[in-house]
């Protein structure tokens, strides 16, 4: 059977995922139902809080029962979210929703990247992993480009609900996509049916055996935790800059249009540069960016900001090629959804410590909490991966 059609399908899936106008007035909307900085990062806490609790079962029920089932699990639960979302005034509405959320990140993060992986694997083209992740990154980038112009467009015209009515439709085609998807029928080393207890102690042995492996989750962990900051507080940043809602969408194209260059291009890099290297200069960038958006309240801080997401697009490529070409397809999505687990739990640190600067110094207090996270572990980094990581 030829497996390369998933590849298409999960690009689909990608993009009507992505077509959601009403992540630009996101944060706005959230703001005009009364919900705070502080309650924000609460309902982001919770969303952690369910992917930590949630990440590692899911991944074993993907590995075990089926990667194409639990990703069209997402998409449904995802859908519900944007239901509730709708029609949410209260606090316990916005936090019953990211709870959707939480469990529908868990049910698809590790099946998504395993179920590629394998498709690529049965037809011989696994080593191009981290060019077809690209790829599937830049259909999420360039859909979520292409929403945001036409978001903050519409958000200008109607109401903001009309926004996430239209988030509601695109969502349920990808419903209907994923249910689409062939089940990749790879056999790992691990034998057919084991235990949930078993994939635990195979995945931790798995990262006992490689202790950078190891080092490349932390990596992915503080750095996409730092980074769902910028993501999700940007638009509390340009509010405070007075720029008008209906210049959102540029603004957020923008964003997400710097962040392609590193997609496309991780798989070239990582040939011709170290991973040590590449991730020293990514956390360094990241490091200063946030420390001057914090210090310089104006709009060269967009400057900065612009050159945090054009230095992160590699990670993702990056740090999940590195440790997919290193396990076996039996543990596949229970190894990713380990990696996202970490992502969470670093999530939820960093966040209480962003929502209490954010609460005394506004959103640019929170960012200067981040440059310190960034810089501890550019340091931290910098020593212990020397030997470890080329």
């Amino acid at each position: 059977m030829d497996y390369r059609m998933n590849i298409w399908k999960l690009y689909a899936i990608r993009i009507f995922q992505s077509l959601i106008p009403a992540y630009v007035i996101e944060r706005l909307f959230w703001e005009q139902r009364g919900m705070t900085i502080q309650m924000v990062v609460y309902t982001e806490i919770i969303f952690a809080i369910t992917i930590v609790l949630l990440e590692v079962p899911s991944g074993i029920i993907a590995d075990k029962w089926g990667r194409k089932n639990m990703i069209l699990l997402g998409a449904f639960l995802e859908g519900g979210m944007f239901l509730i979302l709708i029609f949410a005034t209260e606090f316990w509405h916005f936090a019953a929703a990211i709870f959707l959320s939480g469990i529908a990140n868990s049910a698809s993060r590790g099946a998504e990247n395993a179920l590629l992986y394998d498709s690529l694997l049965l037809n011989g083209r696994e080593r191009s992993f981290e060019k077809y992740l690209g790829r599937l990154n830049v259909c999420d980038v360039t859909s979520a480009i292409l929403a945001a112009l036409c978001g903050s467009f519409l958000a200008s015209e109607f109401t903001f609900e009309f926004n996430y009515w239209l988030s509601l439709a695109s969502m349920l085609i990808s419903v209907c996509l994923s249910s689409m998807l062939i089940e990749p029928a790879v056999k790992g080393n691990t034998g057919e049916s084991v235990a949930f207890k078993e994939y635990i102690v195979a995945s931790v042995q798995f990262f006992r055996r490689n202790p950078s492996v190891c080092l490349m989750v932390l990596s992915g962990m503080v750095t996409g935790a730092s980074l769902s900051f910028v993501w999700e507080f940007w638009q509390l940043y340009l509010n405070r800059l007075e720029i008008p809602v209906v210049y959102f969408g540029l603004f957020s194209a923008a964003f997400m249009f710097l962040s392609l260059p590193g997609n496309l291009l991780a798989h070239i890099l990582i040939d011709r540069f170290k991973y040590r290297t590449l991730l020293l200069t990514v956390t360094a960038f990241m490091s200063v960016g946030f420390l001057y958006v914090s210090l310089i309240k104006d709009f060269t801080g967009l400057v900065a900001i612009s050159i945090i997401f054009l230095v992160s697009g590699i990670i993702d490529p990056l740090v999940s090629g590195y440790i997919h070409h290193r396990m076996d397809s039996s543990i596949r999505a229970t190894i990713d959804s380990f990696q996202s687990l970490g992502l969470n739990a670093v999530l939820i640190m960093t966040g209480l410590g962003f929502g209490y600067f954010s609460s005394e110094f506004d959103v640019f207090g929170g960012f200067g909490f981040i440059a310190v996270i960034c810089g501890g572990y550019f340091l931290y980094f910098l020593i212990t991966s020397k030997d470890a990581i080329e």
